[in-house]
């Protein structure tokens, strides 16, 4: 009921973020390609250590 309330883990605070970046690198490859492509670079980051807390959590 509450679930809105309970802390979010690290893990998902950068899954919510990635998923954040990269729809406003979609939505500004429409006017600005150069910014764009820098959004997309730092989202790409993101997952990168999104997949390392993934790999590292299963372990």
């Amino acid at each position: 009921m509450f679930a809105w309330l309970r802390n979010k883990t690290e893990l998902q605070k950068l899954q919510y973020k990635y998923c954040r970046m990269i729809k406003n690198a979609y939505k500004l490859a429409l006017t600005d390609k150069k910014r764009s492509d820098q959004l997309h670079e730092k989202a790409s980051e993101l997952l990168s250590q999104i997949k390392k807390m993934e790999s590292q959590s299963i372990l």
